[in-house]
C-alpha cells in the first residue's frame, strides 16, 4: 500500500471513529489531514478548530489508528501528544500531531536448540525478539517483572544462557531454584541460601560479593583513567527475585544492601560491569530508586495494566498497546541511543534446552 493510499484509508477510519470528540468535525469539512511518512503518521488539524487538540485526542487517534495500522505496521504509544513542526508558511496548518510506527510487529523468537544458536551470535549481541537486539557494551542494567507463572524464570535462562559466552557471571538466587541448576549445569557459581542460616546471614554473604565487584570497578577506573579506550570483559551481576532478598532483613544489612547495589548501578556503565535483576515488582522496597533509574533495559511479562507497569513504566497508559496472548508476553523497552524511546509489545524467545533446569 503507497503513502497515499495508507493515508486516505486512516483518514476514513478517523473520519467514521473520532464521533462527538471531534464534535462532527471530518476531513470532509477541511478539519484536519493525514500524511504518511518515513517512521511515522502526522495528523494534521486545521486551526482555528471546533475541537480541543489536547492529550485525550491524541490519545484516541492512537487506539483507531493502531488498530487500523495493525498488522502492518506497529504505532509506539507516547506518553502525551507529540507535535511537530511543518514546513509551510500557511498558519492554519504549521504543526501536526506525530504518531512514530514501525513496520511490522512484534514477533517471537524460535529456538529449536539454545546451546546451538548462542553458539552462532557473534560480538556481544543479545537478541530479544525478531529485528531486536541490543548490543550489550550498551546495556547498563536489565530489569524483568512480572507476576508468579508469567515467564520470569523462563526468560532470565535464556539471558543467562545468551551472557555466559561475553561475560562472567555472579548469581544470587534467594529462592535456590531455576538459576541455581542452570548455574550447576553450566559450572557458574551462585549464591544461594544453605541449611540453618538466617537470611540475614544470607544478605551478609551478597554484600560481600558486592563489595568485591565494587572493589573490581574501583579498578578498572583507575586503568581507565590512564586508559580511556581499554575495554574490559563484561560482569554481570544477576539477582533472581530481589523482593525476596531484601524483605525480612537486618535493617542494618538491607541498608547496605541497597547502598552497594546503587554505586554498582551507578559506577558500573563505564566499566562493562552490569545488573540483571529479577522481580514480581520494582518499588522502593525492592531497590532503591536510583538503581531502578539506571535500568535500560526494561522486560514486563505477564498482566499488563496501569497498575502492573507503575513501577517500570510509570508515565505509560497500557491502553491501545496490541500484547499476544500467552506465557513471556508484555512489554519492552530499551533506553539508548540505537532503538526507538518508546514502549514495544514483547514476546520472549521460544526455546528448547537441557532438561531439568525449568
Amino acid at each position: 500500500m503507497q503513502a497515499v493510499e495508507l493515508a486516505q484509508y486512516l483518514l476514513q477510519a478517523l473520519n467514521m471513529a473520532l464521533g462527538q470528540l471531534m464534535q462532527g468535525e471530518t476531513s470532509y469539512t477541511n478539519s484536519f489531514d493525514i500524511k504518511v511518512i518515513n517512521g511515522g503518521i502526522i495528523f494534521i488539524p486545521r486551526l482555528p478548530a471546533g475541537y480541543i487538540i489536547d492529550d485525550e485526542l491524541y490519545q484516541k487517534i492512537f487506539l483507531i489508528a493502531n488498530a487500523a495500522l495493525y498488522p502492518r505496521y506497529t504505532l509506539l504509544k507516547q506518553n502525551s501528544a507529540y507535535f511537530v513542526p511543518l514546513k509551510t508558511d500557511d498558519i492554519h496548518v504549521q504543526r501536526g500531531l506525530f504518531f512514530p510506527m514501525k513496520v511490522g510487529i512484534s514477533e517471537r523468537l524460535i529456538i529449536p536448540n539454545l546451546s546451538r544458536f548462542v553458539d552462532t551470535l557473534s560480538g556481544d549481541v543479545v537478541p530479544i525478539m525478531k529485528n531486536l537486539t541490543v548490543k550489550y557494551d550498551k546495556v547498563t542494567s536489565i530489569a524483568i517483572c512480572g507476576n508468579s507463572g508469567s515467564g520470569k524464570s523462563y526468560a532470565l535462562t535464556y539471558f543467562l544462557s545468551v551472557l555466559k559466552p561475553i561475560s562472567e557471571l555472579i548469581i544470587v538466587d534467594p529462592k535456590f531454584d531455576t538459576p541455581s541448576r542452570w548455574a550447576r549445569v553450566n559450572e557458574v557459581p551462585v549464591i544461594h541460601p544453605q541449611k540453618n542460616r538466617s537470611k540475614s546471614d544470607f544478605l551478609s554473604e551478597v554484600n560481600s560479593a558486592l563489595s568485591k565487584c565494587l572493589k573490581r570497578i574501583q579498578d578498572r577506573q583507575e586503568i581507565l583513567y590512564d586508559d580511556p579506550a581499554k575495554s574490559f570483559k563484561h560482569i554481570t551481576i544477576v539477582i533472581d527475585e530481589v523482593l525476596a532478598l531484601s524483605e525480612g532483613v537486618n535493617r542494618a544489612i538491607k541498608d547496605s544492601f541497597f547502598s552497594l547495589l546503587s554505586q554498582v548501578a551507578l559506577l558500573g556503565r563505564a566499566t562493562s560491569v552490569h545488573l540483571l535483576l529479577v522481580s514480581q515488582r520494582f518499588d522502593h522496597t525492592s531497590i532503591p530508586v536510583s538503581v531502578r533509574e539506571q535500568l535500560n533495559v526494561l522486560l514486563q511479562v505477564g498482566n499488563i495494566n496501569k497498575k502492573s507497569t507503575q513501577f517500570l513504566f510509570p508515565d505509560l497508559d497500557p491502553e491501545g498497546i496490541v500484547i499476544p496472548i500467552g506465557k513471556g508476553t508484555g512489554l519492552i523497552q530499551v533506553i539508548d541511543a540505537e532503538h526507538p524511546y518508546q514502549v514495544l509489545p514483547l514476546l520472549c524467545p521460544t526455546y528448547y534446552t537441557q532438561k531439568g533446569i525449568l
